[in-house]
């Protein structure tokens, strides 16, 4: 006679939770899920702002391999008003739409040439709406052709697994499974390249310390000013009428 498993179940605030066979007394593995933290230190010219720099970090699998499934593309908004892009600082998943709606009363003329998502929006007028689709991983940084105070940052990437940094320059990215993996950083003002350098490979332990320093403090800073679509300084003489 074959032995019966049993299934089990237990009240919890008023529902039941069932139990089923093997999930009683499962020891934690590859599955756990535990915060990973940051610290960024940053270059003095930049520590001693009143903010810290927008600033993000990922994971990547070190074996290109994950159980954690990628972010489902969405669609995303990023608003032009009173000459300014909000929000400033977009993270989004591989392969989503970013609208750019004009609600200012004059034209304006979006444009990245970036390694992220290069794109021309073209003058576009008050109360309409312009889409891009962004279809691989970069840093993509929007501005506009008109204005030249207005800018935004759009980092796309294919894992869940990242962290914004608060006003201290620290980072949490929630609910990492345990194992092996690439750590990259992402610091507005920096140069890229020499942040690319700085990838490190880190672990992420269910029963360990989960926290790193990243020593940006060498990291060359890039140009504060940008340059127009054209690849030219902005036309600061003249008046536009909008």
């Amino acid at each position: 006679m074959r032995s019966k498993r049993r299934i089990g179940f237990r009240w919890t605030a008023g529902c039941v939770l069932w139990l089923l066979p093997g999930a009683i007394g499962a020891r934690p593995g590859a599955s756990t899920q535990v915060d990973f933290q940051v610290q960024i230190q940053l270059p003095e010219s930049h520590a001693t702002k009143e903010h810290a720099p927008s600033a993000v970090v990922w994971l990547e699998p070190a074996d290109g391999k994950s159980g954690v499934r990628p972010a489902s593309p969405g669609h995303f908004t990023l608003l032009q008003k009173n000459r300014m892009f909000s929000p400033h600082l977009l993270v989004i998943p591989v392969g989503s739409v970013v609208s750019f709606p004009n609600a200012d009363p004059f034209f304006h003329n979006v444009f990245s040439f970036f390694n992220g998502k290069r794109f021309d929006l073209g003058l576009y007028e008050a109360g309409t709406s312009k889409e891009v689709t962004f279809s691989r991983e970069g840093v993509s940084y929007i501005f506009c052709n008109i204005h030249p105070e207005m800018s935004a940052v759009i980092l796309t990437m294919s894992t869940p697994l990242y962290g914004v940094a608060d006003s201290s320059a620290r980072v949490t990215i929630r609910n990492a499974p345990a194992g092996e993996y690439l750590l990259h950083i992402w610091v507005e003002g920096l140069m890229q390249p020499a942040l690319d350098r700085m990838t490190r490979r880190v672990v992420v332990s269910s029963d360990g310390a989960n926290a790193v320093v990243v020593d940006a403090r060498s990291v060359p800073s890039q140009p504060e000013k940008h340059l127009n679509k054209f690849g030219r300084p902005y036309d600061r003489g003249s008046s536009a009428p909008y």
